[in-house]
């Protein structure tokens, strides 16, 4: 199964932030949406991603002064991403090693989704079934 299945089912809409919005602009999205993490983008281009960890661990050392920041003061910059092409069982294992939990998805450099290691578990489950399901068919046969 590749990420561009992924898609399929969840969708590709992304709610982005813009490096200069205030870190309460992501706060927002976090509690409002339930997301997990924002892609970080300038123009079409994507330059972080800022997640619910990226927010606590500032606070944990700016206090409230973190609620003046902006999102470039408290996004990863270094982000690791994927494309639809990519399999989920490669990317799962990158998410791993890495410790993210949020994969931003790009075609031709420009932002086309976003997965979570929640919806690669959610795809994995998936194959697995059916996988049991043909091999039931098949031994009842």
């Amino acid at each position: 199964m590749r990420i561009e299945d992924v898609l399929k089912g969840k969708g590709d809409a992304v709610t982005t932030v813009s490096p200069e919005d205030p870190v309460t602009v992501v706060l927002r999205c976090v509690a409002e949406q339930n997301m997990g993490a924002l892609p970080v983008v300038d123009g079409d281009r994507l330059v972080g991603i800022v997640s619910e960890r990226d927010v606590v661990r500032r606070l944990h050392q700016q206090g409230s002064a973190l609620l003046d920041a902006r999102v470039a003061d408290v996004m990863t910059a270094d982000v690791v991403t994927c494309t639809p092409h990519d399999g989920v069982g490669d990317l799962a294992k990158i998410m791993t090693e890495r410790r993210v939990r949020h994969l931003p998805v790009l075609v031709d450099g420009r932002l086309a989704g976003i997965v979570s290691i929640g919806d690669l578990v959610k795809a994995r489950i998936d194959m697995l079934e059916q996988e049991r399901e043909q091999l039931e068919s098949y031994i009842a046969q």
